[in-house]
């Protein structure tokens, strides 16, 4: 059975002193607001509404916690970067981010979700700059890949995974698409790895795209870069 489906909702907390007692391996969830990290989720567990989609960024102030068949959890951090969101409640957010992603244990590696129109921000660089140092693998989905063009989705997936090869093994990159629901097995691939429910099969460095990354460049073959939202 697929990793992440069947997945059932456990608990969401708005305060660091809301976090659960560890119960599980847990695999976070992060990117910048309006990337695509709900999508992506509810494409992964094969759910239309596990994840909260919102057409307005920076809506989904939680950190939501979702069971896994395997015993793990799926954990679904805040949007970070919408500058819309008044000052205080992104304060209030970052210090839940990090309390998180510095303090819990049981958290054994991160799905960075990207804009693969818009990859590498300043601060999807800060959170890989600052994840990394901790020793625990990073996996950086680059999402909406169907709204690009074949050639500019390949060009988008080598340049990211060439500025990434200097972090080591442990930084792995993909392309990913909810709406064509492309890249799902390459997620689970690397995840179970991380787990210890099998081989990963991620790619590492400037190897080239896998199955998953060359299903988004047909499904997108007729598009022209960037086009669509």
């Amino acid at each position: 059975m697929p990793l992440f489906r069947n997945a059932q909702f456990e608990i969401s907390i708005a305060k660091p002193s809301g976090l659960p007692p560890a119960s599980g391996a847990e695999i976070a969830f992060a990117g910048r607001s309006n990337a695509g990290k709900s999508s992506a989720i509810n494409t992964l567990a094969g759910h239309v509404r596990l994840a909260f989609v919102s057409k307005t960024p920076g809506r989904t102030q939680l950190i939501n916690f979702f069971r896994l068949n395997s015993g793990a959890l799926l954990v679904d951090l805040p949007g970070y970067g919408y500058a819309a969101v008044p000052e205080k409640i992104r304060r209030q957010w970052q210090g839940l981010i990090e309390t998180y992603l510095k303090k819990r244990e049981s958290l054994i590696g991160l799905v960075l979700i990207m804009d693969s129109r818009h990859p590498l921000t300043p601060l999807d660089r800060q959170m890989i700059d600052w994840f990394v140092p901790s020793g625990r693998p990073m996996h950086i989905l680059l999402t909406k890949c169907d709204k690009l063009s074949r050639g500019a989705a390949s060009a988008v997936l080598q340049s990211v995974r060439r500025e990434m090869a200097g972090y080591g093994p442990r930084v792995t990159v993909q392309l990913f698409s909810s709406l064509k629901k492309t890249g799902v097995e390459e997620t689970e691939r690397v995840v179970a790895g991380w787990l210890g429910l099998g081989d990963a099969g991620a790619p590492s460095g400037l190897a080239e795209p896998e199955p998953g990354a060359d299903e988004c460049d047909r499904a997108v073959d007729t598009k022209t870069p960037g086009q669509g939202m």
